[in-house]
C-alpha cells in the first residue's frame, strides 16, 4: 500500500518535470532553427554577392594579380590561427558562464579575454613586419613591377587582419548569446560594402591591386565599429575593464595555447600549401586554387551556420551536466551539417565546367579539377565540426590538439615530397582527402575517452548508417543521371530535387520528418 502510495506520488511529481524538460527542448529546437533559418538567410545574400564578386574582380585585375592578391593577403591570412584560436575558446568559456547562469564572472571572462586580444596584435605586428614583410618581398614569385601593389595589398591586410581581431570578442558574445539575427545583419552590410568595392574597382583609375586592398581595409574598420557599437548597448560584460584576474588569464592562455596548435593547423596547412603551389608552379595557379576555395567557402558556410547556430546548445548542455543530450544534439547536428553539405555540393560536383564557365568569363587551368576535389574533402570534413565542439565543451583539449593537429600537418611533408618528385598540383588535394579521413576517425576515438561515449551506441550508429545510406543512394542516382544529354540548368534542379528526396525520406529519422512535415503545412495555411 505504501509502494503503491509512493510510486503514484513520483508520477504526479515526475510528470510536471518531464514536461518541462520535453518544453525547454522543444524551445532549443525552435531557438536552433530560427538562428540556423536566419543564419541561412544572411548566407544566401553573401554567397550571391560573392559569386558576382569574384567574377568581377577576376576580369579586373586579371587571373595573375589576382593570384598576387591571394597568395600575399594569405601570408597574413596565416597569422589566423592566433584569431581561430582565441575565437573558440571566447565561444566556449561566454557560453560555458551562460549555461551555468554566471553573469558576474562573464563580465570578467570578457574583459580578460579582450586584454589577451590587445597582446595578441602586438605580437602580429611584430611578427608580420619583420619575418613576414621580408618573406613577401624576397620569396615569393611575384613580378618586379607588382611589388610595390603587393606590399600595399599586404599592409592594408594586415590592417584588415588587426580588425578581425578585435571584432572577434564582440561575435564570441553575440553568439554566446545566439542572437544570430545581429551576426546575419552586421554580415550583411559587410557584404554589401564589398559590393560597392566592385564598382569602385571599375570606375576608379587608380593601381587596381593596390586599391582593392585598400578598400577592403576599410570595410573591416566600419564593420568593427558596428559589432561594438551593439555589443556596448546590449551585453553589460561587453564594456571593457582592464583587471588583472591572474587564474582566470592563465587559464583561458593554457586552454588557448592547446587550441591554438589546433587552430593554427588549419591556417597554416592551406596557405602553405599555396605557397607550395606558387614556388612550384607560379601565381596563375594559385588563381585557379583561390577560385576553387571561394566555391567551397560559399558552399561550406551553409553547413557552417547549422555549426554555428548548435555549438553554444552543445557547451551549455555540458556546462549543465546533461551529457546524454549533449551527445544527442552532438550526432544529430554531425548528421545534419553533412546533410547541408551534400545537398549543396554534390549535385555542383556533377555539374562543376557548365557552372564555372557561366560564372567565369574565362576558367583558368586546373579550376574545375581543384573545385571537385576540395568539395569532397570539405564535405567529410563537416561531420567533424559538432564533434570538435562536443570535445572542445570538456576543456580536456591538450593530447586532441596534438594527435589531430600533427596529422592535419602530414599534408605539408608529403604534398611537398610528391611535389618534388614531378608530381601534378592537383596531388596535395588527394593527400588532403586521405589525412581528413584519418583526422575524422581519430576524433572519434577521442571521444570515446573524453566524453565516454560508447561506439556501438544506438545514436552514433544510426546517425553514421543514414550518412553513409544516402552518400550511397544519392552519388549512384545522380552518376547515373549525369549520363543523359540536358541542358546544365534543368540537370542540376533534377538533381537537387533527387537529393531532396532521398534526403526526405532517408536522411531524416521518422519525427524529424513528421515534425518538418507539419512545420510545412503549418506554414501553408498561415
Amino acid at each position: 500500500m505504501d509502494n503503491t502510495t509512493e510510486e503514484n506520488n513520483m508520477n504526479k511529481t515526475s510528470e510536471p518535470e518531464m514536461k518541462s524538460e520535453e518544453k525547454k527542448s522543444s524551445s532549443n529546437t525552435k531557438r536552433i532553427a530560427k538562428n540556423t533559418l536566419m543564419l541561412y538567410f544572411r548566407q544566401i545574400l553573401i554567397m550571391l554577392v560573392s559569386l558576382y564578386t569574384v567574377r568581377v574582380v577576376l576580369n579586373v585585375l586579371g587571373a595573375e594579380d589576382y593570384g598576387i592578391y591571394n597568395v600575399v593577403a594569405g601570408v597574413v591570412t596565416m597569422f589566423g590561427f592566433l584569431s581561430n584560436s582565441m575565437a573558440t575558446a571566447s565561444q566556449r568559456y561566454f557560453s560555458f558562464d551562460l549555461g551555468k547562469g554566471d553573469t558576474e564572472h562573464l563580465k570578467t571572462t570578457f574583459s580578460v579575454t579582450f586584454q589577451i586580444y590587445l597582446l595578441l596584435i602586438v605580437i602580429v605586428l611584430v611578427v608580420a613586419e619583420t619575418l613576414g614583410l621580408w618573406f613577401v618581398n624576397h620569396k615569393l614569385v611575384i613580378p618586379a613591377e607588382r611589388l610595390i601593389s603587393a606590399n600595399i595589398v599586404y599592409q592594408a591586410a594586415l590592417f584588415s587582419f588587426s580588425m578581425t581581431l578585435i571584432t572577434t570578442p564582440y561575435m564570441a558574445s553575440i553568439i554566446a548569446h545566439e542572437k544570430m539575427t545581429v551576426y546575419a545583419y552586421v554580415s550583411i552590410v559587410e557584404v554589401v560594402l564589398k559590393l560597392l568595392i566592385v564598382f569602385l574597382l571599375k570606375i576608379l583609375a587608380f593601381d587596381k591591386l593596390g586599391l582593392y586592398g585598400i578598400l577592403l581595409a576599410f570595410v573591416s574598420f566600419v564593420v568593427t565599429g558596428i559589432y561594438r557599437f551593439y555589443c556596448l548597448k546590449h551585453f553589460s560584460e561587453c564594456r571593457i575593464k582592464f583587471i588583472t584576474e591572474k587564474k582566470l588569464f592563465k587559464e583561458i592562455t593554457a586552454y588557448s595555447g592547446w587550441n591554438l596548435f589546433g587552430a593554427s593547423v588549419g591556417v597554416v596547412k592551406n596557405q602553405i600549401t599555396n605557397i607550395f603551389l606558387n614556388l612550384y608552379f607560379g601565381p596563375v595557379v594559385n588563381a585557379a586554387r583561390s577560385i576553387a576555395s571561394q566555391v567551397n567557402a560559399a558552399v561550406t558556410s551553409f553547413s557552417n551556420n547549422f555549426s554555428t547556430a548548435v555549438r553554444p546548445q552543445i557547451i551549455k548542455s555540458y556546462a549543465a551536466d546533461k551529457k546524454d543530450e549533449m551527445l544527442s544534439i552532438m550526432f544529430t547536428a554531425s548528421r545534419f551539417t553533412f546533410f547541408l553539405m551534400f545537398l549543396l555540393a554534390c549535385p555542383i560536383c556533377f555539374n562543376l565546367e557548365p557552372l564555372l564557365g557561366l560564372w567565369l568569363k574565362t576558367v583558368p587551368d586546373y579550376t574545375v579539377l581543384f573545385t571537385r576535389l576540395i568539395l569532397i574533402d570539405v564535405m567529410i570534413e563537416s561531420i567533424s565540426y559538432p564533434l570538435g565542439t562536443g570535445i572542445q565543451a570538456t576543456g580536456k583539449i591538450k593530447w586532441y590538439q596534438i594527435i589531430v593537429g600533427s596529422i592535419y600537418l602530414l599534408n605539408l611533408p608529403i604534398s611537398l615530397i610528391f611535389l618534388k618528385f614531378g608530381y601534378p598540383p592537383e596531388i596535395v588535394f588527394y593527400i588532403s582527402i586521405c589525412i581528413t579521413f584519418i583526422a575524422l576517425v581519430s576524433r572519434l576515438f577521442f571521444m570515446k575517452y573524453i566524453i565516454q561515449f560508447k561506439f556501438l551506441s544506438n545514436i552514433f550508429l544510426s546517425n553514421l548508417f543514414r550518412i553513409l545510406l544516402v552518400t550511397v543512394v544519392v552519388v549512384t542516382l545522380l552518376f547515373f543521371f549525369s549520363k543523359f544529354q540536358f541542358h546544365f540548368i534543368i540537370k542540376l534542379v533534377i538533381s537537387y530535387c533527387i537529393e531532396a528526396i532521398v534526403l526526405l525520406f532517408i536522411g531524416l529519422r521518422k519525427n524529424e520528418f513528421v515534425m518538418l512535415r507539419n512545420k510545412i503545412i503549418y506554414i501553408c495555411k498561415k
